[in-house]
């Protein structure tokens, strides 16, 4: 693997979810540690389970793996570094400032933002921490800080005075006050990261346009700011000789060749590696050891046995309640890469078929709706959000309103603070919110919805919601704002996308709870591209198949009220009939 070719002291995993970051990290210190190197390894990713990885329970202190010599481990919890991160900041101001002012400063930093400062703040400590780093030969972070992040903790103070003066507009900035005592410390820590002689930066994909698109941006965020010296591993890659057993595997063999071939051109002069999808569990030292080496998974696998039958509800099954209402939202979310663009079309096409009146709009950067549709059909509209143009749009407008009375200092943050994921959300937003009136009397399919986080964001920064709230609340006028609509459970269903594995379904599970907060309950699950419904003949296919399950009956009996399984088909659902197939094939 040329990523471990003259490894420096520091190595950062990142990537989207469920890409194998976690499991790479952990096989990359074993390896080093086997050659006698003494490596702590890190973990901020909630989802990373590195203890269970190792059979040991590891937590927030430096723990020694007793079956690997030479193998130290930390997992780091983000959601307890982001409370008590939050406590620090908001316990100051606790009954000196108004309640609802309180609210506000902690919904601000309640968001991804806050926890991956959160977790920075804890990586620093490491970084800088000199006895710590020369006790260790390799210290190995799974998740690395994105390049916003740390672009932010580039820029010069007066963050506490720059949001007790109101100029800010509530995203990433909250998470930073009071973050002047550590400036010191972030700046040293900054330096590590940039220096190629001590760290090394890993980008972890699928071979899938999504996280390839992802490493990219990834890639030129980090490269922006100085951090140059990247790898790319791509894991996971479908084995040529499991593409000879059976149709199914034969497409998914050609469809990775093709997006591989077709790899953005930003990605094409990094230090490349491939890991083959292996037909094993991640879990244990034996699976560890074997997980960088190539082995002849012919050999490796062995028979697996399936149920016969899933008994899973189709999507076809969802709709039929759907359609009943005749009319209504239908929110389509998830993490990238699940789908969701798919399933909405999938969804659009079933219920203009049955005469329904239908309006499908996405925010999806590829717009490859049109392409997926092949046609028009009766009773669908389309239509597209360009999510640049709108945050564009969206900046410019905050600019020109709030930053007009700014100086040279207070603008640069704020047009910092307009670079967080959190600007394009709130813009999107604003944008689907004149297709969100639809609602009312037709049904509006919606592909790529904002977080609850975003959502909540817009209610407690004094948005649309709360403004004609207060406006209207002493008259008797009848009024419902888009908040109001995506809260009445008649008006709006979300259905949340997921795959069956274990990030993506976590990933899903704090999304479900994320809308919550925000008073949104989500209508059902949907578990796309199920290889467990398809009924491989792959030996590979099948062991993957039989892991499906026990995430399947998760999201069955833990996460869901109601769900929904579609399997992965040999064939791109692209054209209406397609479409309409995905949709009502039975799961049996």
């Amino acid at each position: 693997m040329r990523f471990l070719n003259q490894p420096p002291r520091f190595l950062f995993f990142t990537g989207k979810g469920g890409v194998g970051k976690t499991s790479i990290a952990c096989a990359t210190a074993v390896q080093l540690a086997a050659q006698g190197k003494r490596v702590l390894l890190v973990s901020t990713d909630p989802a990373s389970n590195v203890g269970q990885v190792f059979g040991e329970r590891i937590g927030n202190h430096i723990t020694s793996i007793a079956a690997v010599p030479n193998l130290w481990a930390l997992e780091i919890d983000p959601q307890a570094a982001a409370q008590a991160y939050r406590d620090r900041i908001v316990g100051p101001v606790r009954g000196v400032l108004p309640e609802a002012e309180v609210n506000g400063i902690e919904e601000s930093l309640s968001g991804a933002c806050t926890t991956e400062i959160a977790a920075f703040d804890e990586f620093t400590a490491l970084l800088t921490d000199v006895a710590l780093v020369h006790d260790y030969d390799h210290i190995i972070f799974d998740t690395a800080p994105t390049g916003h992040t740390i672009r932010l903790l580039q820029l010069p103070g007066a963050w506490s005075s720059f949001l007790e003066t109101g100029q800010g507009d509530a995203s990433c900035l909250g998470p930073l006050a009071g973050l002047e005592k550590q400036r010191s410390q972030y700046k040293a820590a900054v330096e590590a990261l940039a220096d190629p002689l001590r760290t090394r930066l890993v980008l972890v994909a699928r071979a899938q346009r999504t996280t390839l698109r992802e490493a990219a941006r990834t890639h030129e965020e980090l490269a922006a700011i100085g951090l140059s010296q990247q790898h790319l591993v791509i894991n996971g890659v479908f084995p040529a000789s499991e593409a000879e057993t059976d149709t199914l595997a034969a497409a998914i063999y050609e469809k990775e060749q093709a997006t591989l071939a077709a790899i953005p051109p930003v990605l094409q002069s990094l230090p490349r590696d491939q890991i083959a999808l292996k037909p094993f569990n991640l879990v244990g030292l034996d699976a560890l050891r074997h997980l960088l080496v190539e082995t002849d998974t012919r050999h490796s696998a062995v028979a697996i046995e399936l149920p016969d039958q899933l008994n899973a509800p189709n999507l076809s099954e969802l709709v039929d309640e759907v359609a009943a209402d005749g009319h209504g939202l239908i929110m389509v979310m998830g993490k990238g890469g699940v789908g969701k663009t798919t399933l909405a079309a999938a969804i659009a096409v079933e219920l203009a078929s049955r005469g329904l009146p239908v309006h499908l709009t996405t925010s999806d950067p590829a717009a490859h709706l049109v392409d997926t549709l092949e046609g028009s059909l009766p009773n669908l509209a389309l239509s597209r959000i360009d999510p640049q143009e709108a945050t564009l749009r969206y900046r410019k407008h905050v600019m020109d309103t709030k930053g007009a009375q700014l100086d040279a200092e207070g603008r640069a943050l704020l047009e910092e603070d307009l670079r967080s994921p959190c600007t394009e959300e709130i813009a999107v937003f604003q944008a689907f919110s004149r297709a969100i009136r639809e609602g009312g009397r037709k049904f509006v399919v919606m592909d790529t919805a904002p977080t609850g986080h975003t959502l909540l964001l817009l209610d407690a920064t004094g948005a649309y919601h709360r403004d004609i709230a207060r406006q209207m609340g002493e008259s008797r006028v009848h009024f419902t704002t888009p908040m109001m609509q995506l809260q009445d459970p008649k008006q709006t269903k979300v259905l949340i996308v997921t795959l069956a594995e274990t990030t993506p379904v976590l990933e899903a599970a704090n999304l479900q709870d994320d809308l919550r907060r925000a008073g949104i309950e989500p209508w059902a699950w949907v578990v796309n591209n199920s290889v467990a419904a398809a009924h491989p003949h792959s030996l590979l296919l099948r062991q993957r198949a039989r892991n499906e399950l026990r995430e399947i009956d998760a999201v069955a009996t833990k996460h869901a009220r109601r769900y929904a399984v579609v399997p992965l088909v040999t064939e791109e659902p692209v054209g209406q009939e397609r479409l309409r197939a995905l949709a009502n094939q039975k799961i049996s």
